[in-house]
């Protein structure tokens, strides 16, 4: 684990940067002030917006903590595909006394300038997904003093992490919550990701810098698992969404252990990029014909996501979730990291005696 990184943290325990309005600054503090390290998730905010959850961020906690920023992303491949889904939603906004979004509401998430702000106060830690930035970028960051990571769900997406110049690779195995940070999309690909333990090997073999490893991650024998097969930390999203400082919505929350849902399922449904959520109403009628159209399937499902929440309804939400769900503890954040600490501890301890004998 490099030097830069072992000093962000007392624990090797990331807190996932969930975007919209899950990673907030109390959720964020609460992580690091228990020796974790929190994030914030710039993703779908304004950089005003950002700067001032890092304002507030800092006011809350002295110790490190980092943002996450989406990279731009390409033209959409099939424009009229996303008509064609407009389409297909159509009956939707009636239901929740709506309107669909404008697919055309951007593509890049205000990324330059969210750049500028970062560089211009800068932070302890940046991380990137759905691709890499530019050398320059990177470089620019390290001159102020940032350490920075980007996903990566394969072996050669890691060594171009590694050969653009970032300080550490976020290894993020299929079993992860919400959007899979593939450099490209490419539907060919979809359900073919690799399972968390096997990326981290192969990603070990393919790279020299650090490895934190994500991925249906929620108990610290899981941690131990990580950091055995090669990994420096670990990054845990869902088993943070259910503490009580998380700004995920009741019903998101209370649905990761409700048994009414019974499986996750990666899909387009609800962004037009693959994330792994809980199977609702909303994905199995809609999930199979979503596009390839990141972000502009976000924009037009984005009422429609917010409508249902505000009527209470999960069947219309977008419930991002690992494959771990169930294992979710409704805990304050600082405790979960205490527990994990501990039951990784627990077990390594548990080895090392049976090692022993």
């Amino acid at each position: 684990m490099s030097l830069a990184l072992t000093d962000l943290l007392r624990h090797p325990v990331v807190q996932a940067p969930m975007a919209g309005g899950v990673a907030v600054p109390p959720l964020a503090a609460a992580v690091s002030e228990a020796g974790g390290l929190g994030f914030l998730a710039a993703g779908y905010k304004t950089a005003d917006g950002m700067y001032q959850e890092i304002k507030q961020l800092r006011g809350l906690t002295g110790s490190p903590f980092g943002v996450n920023v989406f990279m731009p992303q390409p033209e959409t491949p099939d424009p009229a595909a996303v008509g064609v889904y407009a389409h297909q939603l159509a009956g939707e906004a009636p239901w929740y006394d709506t309107e669909l979004g404008d697919p055309d509401s951007g593509r890049d998430d205000g990324y330059d300038v969210k750049l500028a702000v970062l560089l211009d106060n800068p932070v302890p830690v940046v991380s990137f997904h759905f691709g890499v930035p530019a050398g320059d970028v990177l470089d620019a960051l390290r001159r102020a003093g940032t350490f920075t990571l980007a996903t990566a769900t394969t072996p050669d997406e890691a060594r171009a992490v590694q050969d653009v110049g970032a300080d550490a690779v976020i290894a993020q195995g299929a079993e992860a919550g919400g959007h899979q940070g593939t450099h490209r999309d490419c539907p060919e690909t979809d359900c073919s990701g690799i399972g968390l333990l096997s990326l981290i090997s192969q990603v070990r073999e393919a790279v020299d810098i650090p490895i934190v490893a994500a991925g249906g991650i929620m108990h610290g024998s899981q941690i131990a698992a990580v950091l055995a097969a090669g990994a420096s930390a670990a990054q845990l999203g869902t088993a943070f969404l259910a503490t009580h400082e998380s700004g995920a919505h009741i019903l998101h929350k209370q649905a990761l252990t409700n048994p009414l849902y019974t499986r996750t399922e990666l899909t387009r449904a609800f962004s037009g990029r693959p994330a792994r959520a809980l199977v609702n109403r909303f994905l199995r009628e809609h999930g199979r014909y979503a596009p390839a159209a990141y972000p502009d399937v976000h924009h037009l499902t984005a009422p429609l996501r917010k409508a249902a929440a505000t009527a209470g309804d999960p069947q219309g939400m977008a419930l991002w979730a690992g494959q771990g769900h169930r294992m979710a503890r409704e805990l304050p954040a600082g405790q979960l990291v205490e527990a994990l600490a501990a039951e990784l501890t627990a077990t390594r301890n548990a080895l090392s005696a049976g090692g022993a004998r």
